[in-house]
């Protein structure tokens, strides 16, 4: 049954959102093989809550939205930690850009994956996805460019599965994504998305301090796991 936004479910918060991810990724626990990324920034909080719940590893999948530049917010692609670019036919159609500003907006878009990559990962090595079950998480959907991208970047390296897992997310997109991977799993697909955020009751700007510690104690947890055997 259709319900209005108003009369839908929000989440809490971010941490909320991905206690509320755990109960359908269950048959992912515990297992070796499961490595669940997630997209910075908001990405972060909502995947720390499964990693914790399921005792899998944790990591990242660098994604920056391609943003019209009259509209900021309005993606027209996105690009990925590998070179991998995607890009959004409608909205280009819908807001025509002429080459130097598109070349501007992915340049500026690429200096600060790059400075993420950095400030997040630091000298730690890439995780190696290969073979493995690979569980892609962020604090929700719009137009997916920004999902589509990490999938491509994903399916370069080989895994031998991919799932997308999302709070919240409209029907077209998650809908689009199902063709892309293995399992799209969104506990919440309104009728009327307006925007992520709507659909929280606290959906502050997560800070890179925030994604660093909880990337920290993450890391910190599988590390002392792995020493004990």
């Amino acid at each position: 049954m259709s319900q209005s936004p108003s009369m839908q479910t929000v989440w809490k918060d971010r941490s909320a959102a991905g206690q509320g991810l755990v109960e359908h990724l269950f048959k992912y626990a515990h297992r070796p093989d499961v490595i669940v990324l997630a997209l910075p920034r908001g990405g972060v909080p909502v995947a720390y809550e499964v990693v914790t719940a399921l005792h899998v590893r944790l990591d990242l999948m660098l994604v920056r939205k391609l943003g019209v530049p009259s509209n900021p917010e309005f993606a027209m692609g996105a690009i990925a930690s590998g070179g991998i670019q995607i890009l959004n036919d409608d909205a280009l159609r819908a807001h025509p850009i002429d080459q130097p500003s598109f070349d501007a907006v992915v340049a500026r878009e690429t200096r600060e994956l790059l400075r993420r990559e950095q400030a997040y990962r630091g000298t730690r090595e890439p995780v190696q996805l290969k073979d493995q079950v690979v569980i892609l998480i962020d604090d929700g959907l719009a137009t997916g460019a920004s999902m589509m991208a990490a999938i491509h970047a994903v399916r370069t390296q080989g895994p031998s599965r991919v799932v997308v897992a999302v709070p919240v997310g409209p029907l077209e997109t998650v809908e689009a994504l199902r063709s892309e991977v293995d399992e799209v799993i969104c506990p919440l697909i309104p009728d009327w998305l307006v925007s992520i955020g709507y659909w929280y009751k606290d959906f502050p700007q997560t800070s890179d301090e925030i994604v660093i510690d909880l990337l920290q104690r993450a890391w910190q947890r599988e590390s002392t796991a792995a020493s004990q055997g």
